[in-house]
């Protein structure tokens, strides 16, 4: 599997609502874009759309130092799955048969790497992450 170079660097701050300030705001831009679900569009997946509402309700469900980690790579995050072309690693998810896991490798500016999973449902090809 092939490693994308990510352009942008993790959020600074070690603090929870600062972190999450940023990101927020990421997505608050994302957002006023459309009228109904905030997405991207993908290169790999030919400008198809990703949805991003669903990372919003997983990250919830961490507790609060992974929450801060995860929402560190939040813009890498957004700029891999907008600008990779490499193909991740695909595989049938074991939890539910009707999605497919697409596992995507991203590196960023300080060399550290971190993954982005997109799921997509086999019936529509809808893609979330």
């Amino acid at each position: 599997m092939k490693i994308y170079v990510t352009k942008k660097k993790k959020l600074p701050g070690t603090d929870y609502r600062e972190v999450h300030a940023h990101a927020r705001k990421l997505y608050r831009e994302i957002e006023r874009k459309t009228k109904r679900r905030p997405y991207i569009r993908s290169a790999y997946f030919h400008k198809e759309k990703i949805f991003l509402d669903y990372f919003w309700s997983h990250i919830w469900q961490k507790n609060w130092r992974d929450r801060v980690r995860r929402l560190k790579y939040y813009p890498c995050a957004l700029d891999l799955l907008m600008h990779s072309r490499f193909e991740p690693s695909t595989k049938e998810n074991p939890n539910r048969r009707s999605e497919l896991l697409h596992r995507f490798a991203g590196m960023t500016t300080d060399r550290e790497l971190f993954f982005v999973q997109v799921s997509e449902r086999k019936e529509t090809g809808e893609k979330v992450w």
